[in-house]
């Protein structure tokens, strides 16, 4: 049961009726929103409706609370007010970490599952810059840029939103991140405990990281992708939308490009989202390579050919003229120097 140690603003029986509400079938978050506007209260819309009992919800709280975890409703005073002003806000979140970083200000970064090295750690990069400045990163706990975001956040920060319940670990190669979490940032779910993480979660669970935020970063979102959804409920929430731009020749920012071309704000460092968001800038350092290449030299015509768009190995050999054991003590060079990406069909590119 809940242990009392949250403060609350709802009288303990409206807030045992809003859970029995939020927790009844076919009663969604508009449809619990719309129940109390007409009803005017939780307590009186359980009387007329056919609501989840009490049993079943006893069941439900004793399960989230030996997960470690805990109820946060509608009302409450630790719930999220950005979140709670949208109409279609969750009636009820679980929650497992520190709640406090609900009172911070809170910026998404979201992008592609099948990330490249360069954009994990431009995300990484992005995650510390605006950590350090104060601000919470909430993203959602998937492959790729959002786990490169709440990694880099952790010492300052981050909220995960799962579209599962709190206690499922999705992706499983996530287990630990998910732990971490859970014990140094926050973890919340709108789904009960136990649900696993269906498809059809995932945009819901988009709304919410969104509706978290003053804003949400975008980096290498495809033609089709959740971080597009997520973009697009940003902008109907009033949330800033900003994007990190790519080669027009990579299908891995085509949406991202696209974005941009519609309006959304380009983003450069962490003081293009500052400026914006009226914060003051910030000291933005990159990671320099300290590797010289002398002009005129085998490694200088390597370097020269490669760029942002992956390039066939064999092609860089052709347009070089120099011998593949070269061009492969190079790449090799950059590589280890972290200057180099290396994907499928044996193509390169630098970062």
């Amino acid at each position: 049961m809940f242990d009392g140690s949250h403060v609350l603003d709802l009288a303990p029986a409206e807030r045992r009726a809003r859970l029995r509400l939020a927790r009844s079938t076919r009663i969604g978050p508009v449809t619990f929103h719309e129940a109390i506007a007409h009803f005017g209260s939780a307590q009186a819309a359980c009387v007329r409706l056919a609501t989840c009992t009490d049993a079943d919800l006893d069941r439900e709280e004793e399960r989230l609370c030996g997960a470690g975890g805990h109820f946060l409703v509608i009302g409450d005073a630790a719930y999220p007010a950005a979140l709670a002003a949208l109409p279609d806000a969750p009636p009820v979140l679980s929650a497992m970490g520190d709640t406090s970083l609900l009172r911070r200000p809170t910026l998404a970064l979201v992008g592609a599952r099948e990330a490249s090295m360069a954009g994990r750690r431009f995300a990484a990069e992005l995650a510390t810059a605006l950590g350090a400045t104060g601000f919470a990163i909430a993203s959602g706990l998937a492959r790729g840029i959002d786990t490169a975001a709440h990694e880099a956040a952790l010492g300052t920060g981050t909220v995960a939103v799962l579209a599962g319940g709190i206690d499922q670990i999705y992706p499983p190669q996530n287990a630990a991140l998910h732990r971490e979490i859970a014990l140094r940032g926050l973890l919340l779910s709108e789904a009960p405990v136990g649900v696993p993480p269906l498809a059809r979660a995932f945009p819901r669970r988009n709304r919410i990281v969104s509706g978290l935020s003053a804003g949400v970063i975008v980096i290498e979102a495809a033609a089709r992708s959740g971080s597009l959804i997520t973009a697009q409920r940003a902008a109907e929430q009033g949330r800033e939308v900003f994007v990190v731009p790519g080669s027009p020749m990579d299908p891995r920012y085509a949406g991202s490009n696209t974005l941009i071309r519609d309006g959304a704000i380009l983003v450069r460092d962490a003081n293009d989202i500052l400026g914006v968001l009226g914060y003051p800038t910030a000291s933005v350092q990159r990671i320099e390579s300290k590797r010289t290449i002398a002009p005129g030299t085998e490694a200088a015509q390597v370097l020269e050919a490669l760029g942002a768009v992956p390039t066939a190995v064999d092609e860089l050999v052709r347009r070089c003229q120099v011998s593949a054991a070269a061009v492969a003590e190079v790449l090799l060079a950059l590589e280890l120097e972290g200057r180099l990406e290396r994907h499928r069909g044996n193509r390169v590119s630098l970062m």
